[in-house]
């Protein structure tokens, strides 16, 4: 089944959904501009729709950093007005979710949630694994990693070195003023031309910081991503005029329609996929589907998801417009132990995309226990 023949499915009915907060600590805290993390705190949305179990992951964090969106807001309106919406519901078609939930503005990272969980139950309701209904064309994709900022420019190399080794394809870093040329200098010295490098500035920058990244340029980046505001589309263009290396856009991409926007004027040469950021499974589809129409590359980013995120992420990374290496790093990247079954990247720096039905994979009870804050049934109907 592809998502082309989809519809001929046999509907299914939203019977219960459940909302459950977990924490899992990271095995290194993670800094970013925004902040630093410790743990990954989020909240999984699971369902039960035509005798069928399935699962979602919100992207949201703790605190409206990324986006405006933040994880007692997501709690919050799933329980009170997306869930009690989609609870009784029958959906011909995965597509039929965001219509139902059209009624509430924004909260895309809620909704996408409430998506993949409705889809994951659909898929397993006909056997179809994610991969194939979003029409992949590999069983494996190549990862790449993800290296927030250190104390030293000496820890995040030998952070990067062991990454190398264990054959992660493509090593992005994170940036912000006052930690930018000097430490790309420092890593693009220690680890040599040829391993693939890119920045990412998470908008800390203004379009007067463009010295900066005309001295980027000197280290032969893949991209540098979001270097400016999420809202500043022209700037971006305009920053992209002045450099050399190719802008990638993440956190101004919410849509399709963005993302034809931002290419048509100029302001970006890639894009980074965050399913969760413009709203579910498929708009991430369309987003691939606009970018490639109009020749632009794109890969998949992560937001340190737990293995039910990471599963949806590597299907996503399997589709064929998909160019680069994403951030669909390992389990062990980020957690001791997964609440799934780990994801593993192999020496070729590769790793398998899901074959099961649905996502694939699913939270071991025991494990989701351990890590539960806590839960709450939002709708359940007879």
């Amino acid at each position: 089944m592809t998502a082309d023949d989809a519809r001929e499915a046999v509907p299914v009915r939203v019977e219960a959904i459940e909302l459950i907060e977990v924490a899992l600590p990271l095995v290194r805290p993670f800094r970013t501009s925004f902040g630093e993390e410790r743990t990954k705190d989020a909240i999984l949305v699971r369902v039960e729709a035509g005798g069928f179990e399935g699962w979602g992951e919100c992207v949201a964090s703790p605190a409206p950093r990324y986006s405006e969106e933040w994880n007692a807001g997501a709690w919050g309106v799933m329980r009170d007005h997306l869930g009690p919406a989609l609870a009784g519901r029958e959906i011909a078609h995965p597509s039929d979710v965001a219509t139902v939930l059209g009624f509430v503005r924004g909260h895309r990272m809620s909704k996408a949630a409430l998506e993949a969980a409705v889809l994951d139950a659909w898929l397993r309701a006909t056997d179809t694994p994610l991969a194939t209904f979003l029409g992949a064309s590999r069983e494996r994709v190549p990862c790449g990693v993800s290296v927030g900022i250190a104390s030293t420019p000496e820890a995040m190399i030998e952070e990067i070195g062991a990454y190398l080794k264990a054959g992660y394809r493509r090593v992005k870093l994170k940036i912000e003023p006052g930690s930018d040329v000097g430490v790309v200098r420092a890593v693009r010295d220690a680890v040599g031309p040829d391993v693939p490098l890119s920045v990412d500035a998470n908008a800390a920058y203004t379009l007067e910081d463009i010295g900066v990244f005309q001295e980027l340029d000197a280290f032969d980046l893949v991209m540098v991503e979001q270097p400016l505001d999420h809202e500043d589309l022209a700037d971006h263009a305009a920053l992209a005029a002045g450099i050399r290396t190719p802008i990638c856009l993440d956190e101004s991409i919410r849509s399709a329609h963005d993302a034809s926007v931002a290419i048509d004027m100029g302001a970006c040469r890639v894009i980074n996929i965050k399913q969760g950021r413009v709203g579910g499974i498929l708009e991430a589809r369309r987003v691939h589907d606009a970018a490639r129409d109009r020749g632009v590359a794109v890969w998949i980013g992560g937001m340190l998801e737990t293995g039910v995120g990471r599963a949806v992420n590597v299907a996503l990374a399997a589709m064929p417009g998909v160019t680069m290496p994403g951030d669909t790093s390992a389990s062990a990247r980020y957690f001791a132990e997964d609440l799934t079954e780990p994801f593993v990247v192999d020496r070729d720096g590769t790793m398998a995309v899901p074959s099961g039905p649905g996502i694939g994979v699913r939270p071991g009870s025991t494990r989701l226990e351990a890590c539960t804050v806590r839960r709450e049934v939002i709708a359940s109907v007879g």
